[in-house]
């Protein structure tokens, strides 16, 4: 892998030319409307959202979205969609994503397609994203299964050769999130590197950050009995 970074912006005027993208962001939206009742009251927040591929497609389905990304290209392309649409419950806002900057909100859902693998320290982010998820709300995030390397032509930019599913479930746990759990979202079939035809698995992990009310009652029951998580054996 490489630790130089990807030019997203250089990409960006051609990121929609292809129609896979546009085909995963159906799928990614389709997985997670299974997962999440997807209503008009809910705020979410598309992390790593690029020309708004999956953002828009979840536009007419909730009551807002905000679409976050480091890469100012993307987001002009993004913005121009919005102002062509005329929509008013879409916004963008421009962030480095590899510092990690403060994220702000207060968000039901957040969404990331296809952007973990580019983030170099993956449990802060979770983190952070934890953090402005309102009670309640969900983070569903999609990327790679262990793909070796193959997925990209270029690996500039790709801190993960896909994810250990087993692994990112304990650093949604890790963080806080609760009834962490995946599913196949999608598959790509698209040349490897090494030039022969090969289909590439997509998944879908949900986390749910939980209840104030949960969340005290857990704190006290650690509190009187001196265990954490949810191992104690009268539960």
């Amino acid at each position: 892998m490489s630790i130089e970074k990807r030019d997203f912006d250089r990409e960006a005027s051609k990121w929609d030319e292809n129609p896979a993208r546009s085909k995963l962001a159906d799928d990614i939206v389709r997985a997670i409307s299974k997962q999440i009742d997807l209503t008009d009251d809910m705020d979410v927040m598309d992390f790593g959202c690029g020309t708004g591929l999956l953002a828009l497609r979840l536009q007419p389905i909730v009551r807002s979205i905000t679409g976050i990304d480091s890469s100012k290209g993307m987001l002009d392309i993004f913005n121009a969609k919005i102002a062509k649409q005329k929509l008013d419950n879409v916004s963008t806002v421009l962030v480095d994503l590899d510092t990690c900057d403060p994220l702000r909100g207060n968000y039901d859902l957040v969404v990331s397609n296809m952007t973990l693998h580019h983030i170099k320290e993956v449990r802060p982010l979770l983190a952070l994203l934890y953090k402005v998820i309102a009670p309640g709300g969900h983070l569903c995030i999609s990327d790679l299964d262990l793909d070796g390397g193959q997925f990209h032509e270029d690996n500039t930019g790709v801190f993960h050769f896909g994810f250990d599913r087993a692994a990112l479930q304990e650093d949604f746990l890790k963080v806080g999130f609760d009834d962490v759990h995946s599913i196949n979202a999608a598959e790509m079939a698209k040349p490897s590197i090494m030039g022969e035809m090969r289909r590439f698995s997509i998944f879908l992990m949900i986390g749910r950050k939980r209840s104030r009310l949960i969340a005290r009652v857990r704190d006290r029951r650690e509190d009187i009995t001196g265990c954490s998580g949810y191992s104690c054996s009268w539960q």
